[in-house]
């Protein structure tokens, strides 16, 4: 039904209408500019949710497909046969699968419970609201583009307003957080052009032939260079020549570039302490935004591009992405259980959350990659929940810290009721996301490393301290004096309402599994056959 229209192009892109709206209001209409913002974001919202529905899961796993040729270069090659003609091609190339679709959705759904949530925002409200629109249409575009450079564009829109919402909104050190943002991204964004041109100028090019002439196309359409590789990589397992042959060596080196410059945005270890001033300066709506979205995109690159491009590479380093999901696992619950700042403590739990998508993707099987996946969604919502709490705390008592904070339960209730829901979630407690994508990870992940399992579970049991820790430390407890005299009010419809909306998600994710499952298990299923059957040949 949705092939008829631009779907993705409308999700992308509708967020620029509340732009153009906001820049004919003046910047004092503080509520006006907040509904219109708020309004926007669930234009995306409803369009992804309906093409959630409307995904065939019997049919092609890559659907919805938008295609235009944008930009044509004619090369020269001086010295080449002139009956043939060399373009580069820059397409604008959309479409979503079984990995992309629930990633769009999350990204739609918790950017409007962010911007629900920037009510807090106190001052220059307009260009808080047009530069969070701007990161919405540029975080779509990541999950939805099918074209290295299309992906690469996105990639970077999302960077500068992410700088300006750190640097302008953020507390006392935000640009000190907001340059550490720019420059360990901007790294990996360099790193990462560096490996797209390689892959361009091997495995990127098409042939046509008209009566006249052949026609060369070089461009970074996904699947052409994804059919060129798998080409390769059966030409080199039957001792045959291959025109764009890359060296072991060479495909090696790429695959290591991916994983550095997807590695600084997940995080990895040990590239995450950028990430730590970003999570503690930034803005809670912000935080909820880069927590709950901008981590993923590391993931699904390293997905996309690092391991259904260079299957054979990614098993046979799989150790390597085992060893570094413990390091990230338990050193990021050992560092939360000891911080005295709730928002390091988030912090440091999210890097180790990370490290779990690390070991579902070293697993190499159906149950680990399901695990990888399942975790990228729940920690979504969760982290988004978590900083979501952090906000209306934070607004309530003007700390954070720990010490300084207990007794809360007698005076806001609904909101500690909340935040011990969403600590039983990130410690993995059955009935809610975070129980099933952990249970899968680590089920496949036993299959093929078994010791790195038996370590990756102590994250499991320090989680459910550093979490229990914090939750109990906030709302448990003698409440310091002076917060007994504020008269503390409980959360207001305006936090309820995304408050219970992700709670909701994450018990649905909890109880049933297959609303994520379905449209996942025909695209996990071809990318298993893909690495198997490549992976099996060269990898090992």
């Amino acid at each position: 039904m949705l092939d008829s229209i631009p779907i993705l192009s409308l999700i992308a892109f509708s967020p620029l209408l509340g732009v153009l709206v906001l820049l004919f209001i003046r910047g004092d209409r503080g509520n006006l500019i907040k509904t219109i913002a708020i309004a926007t974001t669930l234009i995306p919202l409803l369009l992804a949710a309906w093409l959630y529905v409307d995904y065939n899961y019997q049919g092609d796993p890559l659907q919805y497909k938008e295609q235009l040729n944008w930009i044509q270069v004619p090369l020269n090659h001086e010295g080449i046969q002139q009956l043939t003609s060399y373009y580069f091609e820059f397409k604008y190339s959309m479409a979503v699968d079984g990995l992309s679709l629930p990633l769009v959705f999350l990204t739609a759904f918790v950017s409007s419970m962010a911007a629900l949530a920037s009510v807090y925002i106190k001052k220059r409200w307009k260009t808080f609201y047009i530069l969070f629109l701007l990161l919405e249409t540029g975080m779509f575009g990541v999950f939805m583009a099918q074209d290295l450079f299309l992906f690469f564009v996105f990639f970077e829109i999302t960077l500068v307003p992410m700088f300006f919402l750190i640097g302008i909104w953020g507390y006392i050190n935000r640009e000190q957080a907001a340059n550490r943002f720019l420059l360990y991204n901007g790294l990996g964004s360099a790193i990462m052009l560096v490996a797209f041109l390689i892959l361009v100028a091997t495995a990127g090019f098409s042939q046509v032939q008209s009566q006249t002439e052949a026609i060369v196309y070089y461009s970074g359409d996904i699947h052409t260079i994804a059919h060129n590789l798998l080409q390769d990589a059966q030409a080199y397992v039957n001792q045959e020549g291959s025109p764009f042959y890359l060296s072991g060596a060479m495909k090696t080196t790429i695959f290591m570039l991916l994983l550095v410059a997807f590695g600084i945005k997940l995080p990895i270890f040990p590239f995450h302490t950028w990430m730590l001033k970003v999570h503690t300066e930034a803005p809670p709506s912000v935080v909820m935004i880069h927590s709950g979205i901008l981590l993923k995109m590391g993931a699904y690159g390293l997905i996309r591009f690092g391991i259904l491009l260079f299957p054979g590479e990614a098993k046979h380093w799989a150790w390597m992405l085992a060893l570094l999901g413990v390091i990230n696992i338990v050193y990021g619950a050992i560092l939360a259980i000891v911080q005295k700042e709730f928002k390091l403590v988030l912090a440091y739990s999210s890097i180790s959350h990370m490290g779990i998508v690390l070991l579902g993707l070293a697993a190499f099987n159906i149950s680990g990659l399901q695990g990888a996946i399942f975790q990228l969604i729940s920690h979504g919502l969760i982290s988004a929940l978590m900083f979501l709490l952090v906000g209306s705390i934070y607004e309530r008592t003007a700390s954070t810290d720990l010490v300084s904070l207990g007794g809360l339960a007698a005076k806001i209730p609904f909101i500690s009721g909340i935040l011990l829901v969403a600590g039983m979630a990130s410690l993995g407690l059955p009935g809610l996301s975070g129980f099933i994508s952990e249970f899968l990870a680590f089920l496949g992940l036993f299959e093929t490393h078994k010791v790195y399992t038996i370590v990756g579970t102590l994250g499991i049991i320090l989680a459910a301290v550093y979490v229990l820790r914090g939750v109990l430390n906030i709302t448990f407890g003698p409440m310091p004096e002076r917060l007994k005299l504020q008269g503390l009010r409980d959360a207001r419809l305006i936090e309820a309402v995304p408050m219970i909306a992700l709670v909701a998600f994450i018990l649905l994710l909890g109880v049933f599994p297959s609303v994520l499952s379905q449209p996942l298990q025909q695209t996990i299923g071809s990318f298993d056959q893909l690495i198997q059957s490549v992976a099996g040949k060269i990898g090992g």
